[in-house]
C-alpha cells in the first residue's frame, strides 16, 4: 500500500493521493494503538507464574509476544514510510508551485515596460486633448509599438540567455 501511494507522489500528486496517504497513517495508527495493550498483556502473560496458566504454556505466550513485539516494529516502520510519503508529497506540491510562480513572475516581467511605456505616454497618439503634434505623430506611434513590441522580447531573449526559463 505505501509502495503504491509512493508511485501515485511520483507520477501524479493529487488531492486523493493526500487523503489515502492521511487515511493510512490513520490506520497504522490506529491498529499500533490496539497492538500495544495486547502486547503489554502479552508480556505478563509470558513473564509472571499465573495459578490459571500451566508453566509449559508460557512459551506459547512467548511466542505469541514476539510476534507482536515484530508487528509493533513493522507498523512503527510503516508509519515512518508513511510520514515519509507525506513530506514527499509536499515538496513535490511545492516544486510545482514554484514552477507556477517562476512562469508568473516571468509574465509579469515581461509586461511590467508594456504597462509602464502606456501609463506613462497615455496613449493618445489619435485625439490628442492637447496640441502637442510631436508626441502624437505617426512615427511617434511607430517607435512607441516598436518599443512596446522589441523590449519584452529583448527581455525574454535575455531571460533565455542566462537560463531562467
Amino acid at each position: 500500500m505505501v509502495d503504491l501511494i509512493e508511485d501515485q507522489v511520483f507520477s501524479g500528486p493529487n488531492p486523493a493521493t493526500l487523503e489515502s496517504i492521511f487515511t493510512l497513517r490513520r490506520t497504522l495508527l490506529r491498529l499500533r494503538h490496539l497492538l500495544v495493550p495486547q502486547r503489554e498483556v502479552l508480556y505478563k502473560l509470558s513473564r509472571v507464574d499465573f495459578q490459571v496458566i500451566e508453566t509449559e504454556f508460557t512459551v506459547f505466550f512467548r511466542d505469541v509476544y514476539d510476534h507482536a513485539a515484530r508487528l509493533d516494529n513493522i507498523l512503527e516502520s510503516l508509519r515512518e514510510l508513511a510520514g515519509s510519503a507525506l513530506e514527499i508529497y509536499l515538496s513535490v506540491i511545492n516544486n510545482r508551485m514554484n514552477e507556477v510562480m517562476k512562469t508568473l513572475t516571468i509574465i509579469t516581467t515581461l509586461f511590467m515596460p508594456l504597462a509602464f511605456i502606456t501609463g506613462f505616454f497615455g496613449m493618445n497618439f489619435f485625439q490628442p486633448a492637447t496640441p502637442l503634434d510631436t508626441w502624437t505623430d505617426q512615427p511617434v506611434l511607430v517607435l512607441t509599438i516598436a518599443a512596446m513590441v522589441l523590449l519584452p522580447l529583448g527581455m525574454y531573449l535575455w531571460m533565455r540567455k542566462r537560463a531562467w526559463m
